[in-house]
Parts: C-alpha cells; sequence; structure tokens
C-alpha cells in the first residue's frame, strides 16, 4: 500500500510488514505509512488479528536520525505530533495485535512493538530505548507505554541507561511474552494470530478496549466500563453460539462469526 510498508492478508490474518532496508529505520514517510496501514486495518471487519513485523533480519532499528538531526524545535513540533498520531493509531488497532520481533527493536522500533498486545521475540533479538545517549527522551510513547508494561522502576532502568537488553532478559522483565528461534518467529505469530481470529472478534475487541481504557482510568471507571462492554456482548450473535456450543458440546469448540 505505500513505499515502505504493505499489508499482506491471510484469511482472517492481516500482516503489516514494514521494508526500508536495511534497518527499517522509522522516516517521516513511513510513519505515515503505518498510520494508514492501521487505520485501514482498524476498519476491515474480515481482519481478526494483526501481525507487525520487519522481516526475517530486523524488526525496527529505531527513527531515521539523518532526517531528525537537522530539525529545528519549530520542526520537531509539527514532526512530534505526527508521529504520536502514527504510534497512536497502531496502539487503537481494534483486533488483537501482535509484534513479531527479529534482530534489533530500538527506539521508535522498540515504541512500535510496545504498541502491540503481544511480543513475540527471536532468541537472538535485541530490544530498548536508547535515546537519552542522543540527548533526548523516547518520544512515540516509550516512557509511558514501557512503565505500564513492566512497572516504573524496570522502565527507568531501561530509559535512563539507554542499555539494550536481550530477548531472554526481555522475557524475564515482561517486555516480551514469548522468545522463540530467530527461523520461526513469523510462523509462531501467524500461529497465535491465527488461533486468535477464530474467537469470537467482537469479546476480543471488547476485552482490549477495557484493559486499555481501564488502565488508564480509575478502578471504579475501569469496573463501569467493562460491566457495559460485559453486558454489550450479550446482544451479539457470538455470545449465544459461545454458550450453546458449551452446552452442547463442551468448551472451546463454539465456531463465531464475529457478529
Amino acid at each position: 500500500m505505500g513505499e515502505f510498508v504493505s499489508i499482506e492478508r491471510a484469511g482472517r490474518v492481516a500482516v503489516v510488514r514494514m521494508d526500508r532496508p536495511p534497518m527499517n529505520a522509522l522516516n517521516l514517510q513511513m510513519q505515515r505509512e503505518l498510520q494508514s496501514a492501521a487505520q485501514e486495518i482498524g476498519g476491515d471487519e474480515s481482519i481478526g488479528a494483526v501481525i507487525v513485523y520487519g522481516g526475517p533480519k530486523v524488526f525496527a532499528a529505531g527513527a531515521d536520525i539523518k532526517e531528525m538531526v537537522s530539525m529545528s524545535h519549530t520542526d520537531m513540533a509539527y514532526a512530534a505530533q505526527s508521529l504520536h498520531e502514527a504510534f497512536n493509531s497502531i496502539a487503537s488497532i481494534p483486533q488483537p495485535t501482535i509484534a513479531a520481533i527479529t534482530g534489533y527493536a530500538l527506539g521508535g522500533g522498540c515504541e512500535v512493538a510496545l504498541c502491540c498486545d503481544l511480543r513475540i521475540a527471536a532468541d537472538d533479538a535485541t530490544l530498548g530505548l536508547p535515546e537519552v545517549t542522543l540527548g533526548i527522551i523516547p518520544g512515540a510513547g516509550g516512557t509511558q507505554r514501557l512503565p505500564r508494561l513492566i512497572g516504573a522502576s524496570r522502565a527507568k532502568d531501561l530509559i535512563l541507561t539507554g542499555r539494550f537488553v536481550r530477548a531472554t532478559e526481555a522475557a524475564d522483565i515482561g517486555l516480551v511474552n514469548q522468545v522463540v528461534p530467530a527461523d520461526s518467529v513469523l510462523d509462531v505469530a501467524r500461529e497465535y494470530a491465527e488461533r486468535l481470529a477464530r474467537g469470537a472478534g467482537l469479546a476480543l475487541r471488547a476485552a482490549k478496549l477495557a484493559i486499555d481504557a481501564g488502565l488508564d482510568s480509575s478502578i471504579d471507571a475501569g469496573l463501569a466500563l467493562e460491566r457495559t462492554l460485559f453486558t454489550g456482548l450479550f446482544a451479539t450473535e457470538d455470545r449465544a453460539r459461545g454458550m450453546e456450543s458449551f452446552i452442547t458440546q463442551g468448551p472451546g469448540k463454539a465456531e463465531f462469526i464475529s457478529r
């Protein structure tokens, strides 16, 4: 769909592929293309789950520093707004999203992964937010999404030092969900995504919304949202199918239609 970002569909799974050799540096054009891809997928009811992938060698090694180095404060004031809109679009995809991480996921690349619901990493992958080594801070959600994922203390360790972590440590601290052999990252992510895509699409969207919105509100507001979403699902055909299947066939055998 763009020069650096494409969408590959297979059944109810879509793969958003970043492809800007050699390191998938996230320049302004690539950011805009990611935003367009996220918006297109989010509005496609035929898609049940999404994988974000940078190819077999690298996920994304960060922002395009060569593009940023000559920017003035005014230039960045506009660029930062566009940056946040692009990354928020990824985080706002209503379907479950999986980052399939190979090679490096650094800076903006790590922030793309943080926008996803789940992260599957190659056993030789490296992640980090090294912006302080450039005299700046993460600017695409890293200071907000990372603490919510792994806790403030661990997030400060990574952000304040700018140090890299290998996949095993990333799994230990909760930064990634699963570590797999490098040559199987996309296959494992696709298998996981296909399993999610067979689920009750409206329930999955509701669960994601309840978790994400609840984290940014009080417990009372989160519980109220959960109650509203929970009761709303009783108007869906999937709810009827799921409960009838449970009664007649036992758990886990329902065939959902996302209606």
